[in-house]
């Protein structure tokens, strides 16, 4: 069998080679046999394996790199058994609407893609029942941030808004080939009832985007930078001289239903 060819850098690549920490991972999603399971970026397949081996009832893998996804697509032809499908395409440009039915996603996210991920596949993958993903620790702590701190921001409160985070380890950076710079972290994600789920996510993504892109401003004065009154503030109960990272994310939400 001719040499894998190394990571590459350009899809921030870092593959992870514990088993045993693949095996803490896995166990997260809670797997029994009739679950649909979605991994993204399989890659040299660590988790891949242990995923087929628990017999979900089917699994989808989303691999960008043709090399993988090619090596993921033999083994599946091999062993019919849970059924595998393999989607070549970035996972930036999936289409995460289609999961409309009970899915389990999971993956060791490439760190420089993790956030716009999320950002995406919490708010459109109606069916999501349970996502488990590893994450830059610095990512980690942003979306389990409590408002008021400097790591709170836009992708914290957007996430919350469609599911509670739980950060569940950390990862030193040896565990993986090549060896990154900084820790990952392990997070699950629980998702809300669709009714606690925001109204209107355009609207949403709208005011927490012009909000953090100014954080350190007034919400009052980046609301009427950008031609809104202050009115949806008062409505809100929210002081207009709060800035956004006073915010709980259900505020958010609340001010959504204005715009």
């Amino acid at each position: 069998m001719p040499q894998p060819p190394p990571a590459r850098k350009s899809l921030g690549q870092h593959f992870l080679r514990d088993e045993g920490v693949a095996r803490r991972i896995v166990r997260l999603l809670h797997l029994d046999s009739e679950d649909l399971v979605v991994e993204v970026g399989p890659g040299p397949g660590m988790l891949t394996g242990l995923l087929r081996d628990a017999f979900p009832a089917s699994l989808i893998l989303v691999e960008k790199d043709p090399y993988w996804a090619e090596i993921r697509r033999a083994e599946a032809a091999d062993r019919p058994f849970p059924p595998v499908s393999v989607i070549t395409v970035d996972a930036l440009r999936h289409d995460w609407s289609s999961y409309a039915s009970p899915c389990k996603i999971i993956g060791n996210l490439p760190y420089n893609i993790a956030s716009p991920l999320m950002w995406d596949l919490f708010s459109m993958a109606g069916g999501l029942r349970l996502a488990v993903f590893m994450v830059q620790k610095e990512v980690g702590l942003r979306l389990t941030a409590a408002p008021g701190g400097k790591s709170y921001g836009a992708l914290s409160a957007w996430v919350r808004n469609f599911c509670n985070p739980r950060l569940e380890f950390l990862v030193p950076p040896q565990v993986f080939i090549p060896k990154p710079k900084v820790w990952s972290a392990v997070l699950s994600f629980f998702p809300l009832p669709p009714e606690e789920r925001p109204a209107k996510p355009e609207s949403l993504a709208y005011l927490l985007r012009i909000f953090f892109q100014q954080r350190r401003k007034q919400l009052g004065v980046i609301l009427r930078g950008h031609g809104h009154t202050v009115s949806a503030l008062e409505e809100c109960g929210i002081n207009p001289a709060d800035r956004p990272e006073a915010l709980f994310p259900e505020q958010f939400k609340r001010l959504s239903d204005f715009f």
